[in-house]
C-alpha cells in the first residue's frame, strides 16, 4: 500500500519496528525514518498498520505528541471498536482528524490497487484523503462518523472465515458421495455460490497449494476480535464461535505457517 502510493508521486517517509521491513520499503521508494516520529514530522496525511489492538493504543499514544496539529490519521488496521475509541481519545487534544480505515483484500491486490477501503470518521477529512486512499484501493466508501468502519471489516471477515469453514464441509461432503476433489472446486467456479473469495481460492486449492494470503493465526485473531465485539454489543454470532472453535483446533505449527483456507483440510 505504502509503496502504491510512492509510485503515485507521493512523498512518503515510512517507519517500521523492523529492519528488514524497513530495507523493502527503501528498495519500493519510501524513505526509511529511525522512528515514528521522524516518520510523520510534516505530514499532512499518515497512515498506521498495526498488528493488535494493543499496539495500536500505545502507536497512538505516541503520536499524539508527534503528528502535526491538523494532519489526518488513516488507521487500516484490524481491531476492535473499543481499542479503536481509545486510539481517538488519546489523538483528540492534537485536533487529528482520526479516519478508520480498514481494508478488504489480499496481498495480490494491495499490489494491483485493487483492494475496498471503508472509512468512517469526519466527512471532510475523508474527501481531502481520498486521492490517497484511491492510490491502494479500487473503491472507497465513507460510512459515518464514528467506528462504524471497525463493524463492517469484522463484520467481513465474519464471512471469510465462515466461507473457509463451509468449502471444508462441502469438499468433504462431495467426496462421500464420490465426487473428486478437482470436479467440485470446478463446480463451485460455475455455480451460485462462486462468490470473488471462493474463486480466488480455487486455483490454489486444485494445487493443494496453502502458501498464506492471510494465516490460520492471523484469521483466528479476527473471530477473537469479532466474538469478543459481537457480546460487547449483545449479538449472537454462533457461525463465529463454531469456526473459531475449528481454527483453534488446528495444530499452532499449521495456523502460523499455512494460508487460512488449510482449514479445509480438517
Amino acid at each position: 500500500m505504502a509503496a502504491r502510493l510512492a509510485a503515485a508521486g507521493w512523498r512518503v517517509t515510512g517507519f517500521d519496528i523492523s529492519k528488514e521491513r524497513l530495507s523493502m520499503a527503501e528498495k519500493r521508494g519510501i524513505t526509511a525514518a529511525s522512528s515514528s516520529g521522524e516518520a510523520v514530522k510534516g505530514a499532512e496525511v499518515v497512515f498506521t498498520s498495526l498488528p493488535t489492538e494493543t499496539v495500536l493504543v500505545d502507536v497512538a499514544r505516541d503520536l499524539a505528541a508527534a503528528l502535526p496539529v491538523g494532519a489526518i490519521l488513516v488507521e487500516t488496521s484490524t481491531v476492535g471498536p473499543v481499542a479503536s475509541a481509545k486510539a481517538a481519545e488519546a489523538l483528540r487534544p492534537r485536533r487529528v482528524a482520526y479516519l478508520r480505515a480498514p481494508i478488504s483484500g489480499s496481498v495480490n491486490l494491495a499490489e494491483s490497487g485493487g483492494l475496498t477501503t471503508f472509512v468512517s470518521g469526519p466527512k471532510a477529512s475523508f474527501d481531502a484523503a481520498r486521492e490517497a486512499l484511491a492510490a491502494y484501493s479500487r473503491a472507497q466508501i465513507w460510512l459515518g462518523e464514528g467506528e462504524e468502519a471497525r463493524y463492517a471489516k469484522l463484520a467481513i471477515n465474519l464471512m471469510v472465515a465462515v466461507t473457509a469453514g463451509m468449502m471444508g464441509e462441502t469438499l468433504a461432503l462431495a467426496q462421500k458421495g464420490g465426487i473428486g476433489w478437482e470436479a467440485m472446486l470446478d463446480l463451485l467456479g460455475e455455480s451460485v455460490v462462486a462468490s470473488p473469495l471462493v474463486k480466488y481460492k480455487l486455483d490454489p486449492l486444485r494445487r493443494r497449494d496453502y502458501t498464506p494470503t492471510a494465516t490460520g493465526a492471523l484469521l483466528l485473531k479476527d473471530l477473537d476480535l469479532i466474538v469478543e465485539t459481537a457480546r460487547q454489543a449483545g449479538v449472537d454470532v454462533p457461525l463465529a464461535e463454531e469456526v473459531r472453535a475449528a481454527y483453534r483446533a488446528m495444530a499452532k505449527s499449521q495456523l502460523a505457517a499455512e494460508d487460512f483456507f488449510s482449514l479445509v483440510k480438517r
